[in-house]
Protein backbone atom coordinates (compact mmCIF):
# COMPACT_ATOMS: atom_id res chain seq x y z
CA UNK A 1 0.00 0.00 0.00
CA UNK A 2 1.13 3.08 -0.82
CA UNK A 3 2.28 5.44 2.41
CA UNK A 4 -0.23 8.73 2.56
CA UNK A 5 1.33 11.32 3.99
CA UNK A 6 0.05 15.03 1.95
CA UNK A 7 -2.45 15.00 -0.55
CA UNK A 8 -3.07 17.99 -2.74
CA UNK A 9 -4.23 19.16 -5.70
CA UNK A 10 -7.59 19.77 -7.60
CA UNK A 11 -10.40 18.45 -5.84
CA UNK A 12 -13.75 16.91 -7.51
CA UNK A 13 -16.30 19.45 -5.84
CA UNK A 14 -18.93 16.89 -6.34
CA UNK A 15 -21.00 17.21 -3.12
CA UNK A 16 -23.62 14.87 -3.96
CA UNK A 17 -25.36 13.17 -0.57
CA UNK A 18 -26.40 9.44 -0.03
CA UNK A 19 -23.62 8.35 -2.77
CA UNK A 20 -23.98 4.56 -2.59
CA UNK A 21 -21.88 2.08 -3.47
CA UNK A 22 -24.01 0.93 -7.04
CA UNK A 23 -23.33 4.66 -8.12
CA UNK A 24 -19.65 4.03 -7.39
CA UNK A 25 -19.43 0.95 -9.26
CA UNK A 26 -22.19 -0.48 -10.76
CA UNK A 27 -23.26 -4.23 -9.80
CA UNK A 28 -21.73 -5.50 -13.43
CA UNK A 29 -18.42 -4.22 -12.93
CA UNK A 30 -17.95 -6.58 -9.90
CA UNK A 31 -17.69 -9.82 -12.00
CA UNK A 32 -14.13 -8.43 -12.14
CA UNK A 33 -10.88 -10.24 -10.52
CA UNK A 34 -8.49 -7.58 -10.85
CA UNK A 35 -8.55 -3.88 -9.54
CA UNK A 36 -7.40 -2.67 -12.64
CA UNK A 37 -9.43 -0.58 -14.85
CA UNK A 38 -12.00 -0.56 -12.23
CA UNK A 39 -11.80 3.24 -12.35
CA UNK A 40 -13.13 2.68 -16.37
CA UNK A 41 -16.52 2.02 -14.42
CA UNK A 42 -16.39 4.61 -11.42
CA UNK A 43 -19.53 6.94 -11.45
CA UNK A 44 -21.01 5.41 -14.91
CA UNK A 45 -24.12 6.46 -14.48
CA UNK A 46 -23.38 9.99 -13.84
CA UNK A 47 -20.70 10.07 -16.50
CA UNK A 48 -23.23 8.94 -18.91
CA UNK A 49 -24.42 12.98 -18.83
CA UNK A 50 -21.30 14.30 -20.65
CA UNK A 51 -21.43 17.80 -18.53
CA UNK A 52 -20.19 15.74 -15.70
CA UNK A 53 -17.00 16.30 -13.43
CA UNK A 54 -15.62 13.18 -13.55
CA UNK A 55 -14.66 13.41 -17.30
CA UNK A 56 -14.38 16.99 -17.26
CA UNK A 57 -10.54 17.59 -18.30
CA UNK A 58 -10.29 20.79 -15.24
CA UNK A 59 -9.92 18.10 -12.92
CA UNK A 60 -8.62 14.93 -14.52
CA UNK A 61 -5.95 13.36 -12.36
CA UNK A 62 -7.68 14.93 -9.02
CA UNK A 63 -6.84 12.99 -6.28
CA UNK A 64 -9.45 14.54 -4.22
CA UNK A 65 -13.38 13.95 -4.31
CA UNK A 66 -14.89 16.06 -2.24
CA UNK A 67 -18.38 14.23 -1.34
CA UNK A 68 -22.39 14.76 0.58
CA UNK A 69 -23.29 13.17 3.75
CA UNK A 70 -23.49 9.76 3.87
CA UNK A 71 -21.09 8.58 0.94
CA UNK A 72 -20.23 5.36 0.21
CA UNK A 73 -23.76 4.22 1.66
CA UNK A 74 -25.47 1.02 0.48
CA UNK A 75 -24.00 -2.90 -0.13
CA UNK A 76 -20.34 -3.19 1.60
CA UNK A 77 -19.02 -4.13 -2.36
CA UNK A 78 -14.71 -3.04 -1.58
CA UNK A 79 -14.77 -2.58 -5.33
CA UNK A 80 -15.81 0.49 -4.83
CA UNK A 81 -12.63 1.63 -2.88
CA UNK A 82 -10.90 0.05 -6.27
CA UNK A 83 -12.70 2.28 -8.71
CA UNK A 84 -11.65 5.19 -6.60
CA UNK A 85 -8.22 4.58 -6.28
CA UNK A 86 -7.63 3.22 -9.92
CA UNK A 87 -9.87 6.97 -10.85
CA UNK A 88 -6.80 8.11 -9.35
CA UNK A 89 -8.87 9.26 -5.96
CA UNK A 90 -6.63 9.01 -2.48
CA UNK A 91 -8.51 11.21 -0.56
CA UNK A 92 -12.65 11.39 -0.26
CA UNK A 93 -13.46 14.57 2.10
CA UNK A 94 -17.89 14.40 3.12
CA UNK A 95 -19.45 15.04 6.82
CA UNK A 96 -20.02 11.67 6.91
CA UNK A 97 -19.65 7.87 5.64
CA UNK A 98 -20.79 4.61 6.00
CA UNK A 99 -18.62 2.54 8.24
CA UNK A 100 -18.31 -0.01 6.03
CA UNK A 101 -17.40 2.17 2.88
CA UNK A 102 -15.06 3.57 5.55
CA UNK A 103 -13.49 0.96 6.68
CA UNK A 104 -12.50 -0.47 2.97
CA UNK A 105 -11.42 2.40 2.05
CA UNK A 106 -8.52 2.61 4.57
CA UNK A 107 -7.85 -0.97 3.89
CA UNK A 108 -7.01 -0.09 0.55
CA UNK A 109 -5.59 3.03 1.52
CA UNK A 110 -7.73 6.08 0.97
CA UNK A 111 -7.78 8.96 3.64
CA UNK A 112 -11.34 9.64 4.52
CA UNK A 113 -11.73 13.19 5.48
CA UNK A 114 -14.97 14.00 7.59
CA UNK A 115 -15.60 17.87 8.25
CA UNK A 116 -18.30 19.66 9.27
CA UNK A 117 -20.97 20.09 6.58
CA UNK A 118 -20.19 24.28 6.33
CA UNK A 119 -16.83 23.47 6.07
CA UNK A 120 -17.15 20.99 3.05
CA UNK A 121 -19.28 23.61 1.55
CA UNK A 122 -16.26 26.41 1.70
CA UNK A 123 -14.38 23.29 -0.10
CA UNK A 124 -16.63 22.56 -3.05
CA UNK A 125 -16.40 25.99 -3.45
CA UNK A 126 -12.72 26.80 -3.27
CA UNK A 127 -12.13 23.44 -5.46
CA UNK A 128 -14.21 25.24 -7.93
CA UNK A 129 -11.29 27.10 -8.79
CA UNK A 130 -8.13 26.58 -6.85
CA UNK A 131 -6.71 23.21 -4.96
CA UNK A 132 -6.78 22.18 -1.56
CA UNK A 133 -4.08 20.66 0.55
CA UNK A 134 -5.06 17.94 3.52
CA UNK A 135 -1.89 16.97 5.55
CA UNK A 136 -2.23 13.85 7.76
CA UNK A 137 0.61 14.36 10.39
CA UNK A 138 -0.91 17.69 11.10
CA UNK A 139 -4.79 16.32 10.32
CA UNK A 140 -5.78 19.84 8.62
CA UNK A 141 -7.36 20.43 5.11
CA UNK A 142 -6.16 23.80 3.74
CA UNK A 143 -6.89 26.08 0.79
CA UNK A 144 -4.72 28.68 -0.55
CA UNK A 145 -7.34 31.11 1.46
CA UNK A 146 -6.18 30.72 4.57
CA UNK A 147 -8.86 28.26 5.69
CA UNK A 148 -7.36 25.77 7.97
CA UNK A 149 -10.12 23.02 9.10
CA UNK A 150 -8.81 20.29 11.51
CA UNK A 151 -10.30 17.02 11.22
CA UNK A 152 -10.47 13.43 13.33
CA UNK A 153 -8.72 10.13 12.72
CA UNK A 154 -8.08 6.90 14.86
CA UNK A 155 -4.84 6.98 15.86
CA UNK A 156 -3.93 3.25 14.55
CA UNK A 157 -6.08 3.86 11.12
CA UNK A 158 -3.74 7.14 10.97
CA UNK A 159 -0.31 4.91 11.50
CA UNK A 160 -1.12 2.55 8.57
CA UNK A 161 -1.53 5.25 6.43
CA UNK A 162 1.28 7.16 6.86
CA UNK A 163 3.27 4.08 6.79
CA UNK A 164 1.22 2.40 4.18
CA UNK A 165 0.84 -0.68 6.22
CA UNK A 166 -2.59 -2.88 4.87
CA UNK A 167 -3.28 -6.49 6.90
CA UNK A 168 -0.50 -8.05 5.08
CA UNK A 169 2.12 -5.18 5.92
CA UNK A 170 1.09 -5.26 9.39
CA UNK A 171 1.51 -8.94 10.28
CA UNK A 172 5.11 -9.01 7.78
CA UNK A 173 6.15 -6.29 10.26
CA UNK A 174 5.64 -8.66 12.90
CA UNK A 175 7.84 -11.58 10.84
CA UNK A 176 10.54 -11.38 13.44
CA UNK A 177 8.21 -12.53 16.37
CA UNK A 178 6.56 -15.06 14.60
CA UNK A 179 9.08 -16.41 13.24
CA UNK A 180 11.00 -16.87 16.96
CA UNK A 181 7.64 -18.33 18.03
CA UNK A 182 7.34 -20.79 15.41
CA UNK A 183 11.04 -21.90 16.27
CA UNK A 184 10.16 -22.12 19.79
CA UNK A 185 6.76 -24.21 18.67
CA UNK A 186 8.68 -26.49 16.46
CA UNK A 187 10.86 -27.89 19.51
CA UNK A 188 7.45 -27.40 22.67
CA UNK A 189 4.86 -28.42 20.03
CA UNK A 190 6.60 -30.87 17.74
CA UNK A 191 2.93 -33.16 17.90
CA UNK A 192 1.73 -29.95 15.58
CA UNK A 193 4.41 -30.63 13.01
CA UNK A 194 1.85 -33.77 12.06
CA UNK A 195 4.83 -36.37 12.25
CA UNK A 196 3.78 -39.06 13.84
CA UNK A 197 6.85 -40.88 16.08
CA UNK A 198 7.29 -44.86 16.41
CA UNK A 199 7.78 -46.22 19.47
CA UNK A 200 11.23 -48.56 19.19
Amino acid sequence: MTPIRHVAGKAIPFGAKNVDTDIIIPAHWLKTITREGMGRGAFEVLRKDPDNLFDNPEYKGAPILIAGDNFGCGSSREHAAWALLDLGITCVIAPSFSDIFASNAFKNGILTVVLPQDQVDRLLEVAQTDPVDIDLESQTVTTPFQDRFPFEIDPFRKHCLLEGLDEVGLTLAENDVISAYERRAAGELSFLSGKVERAA
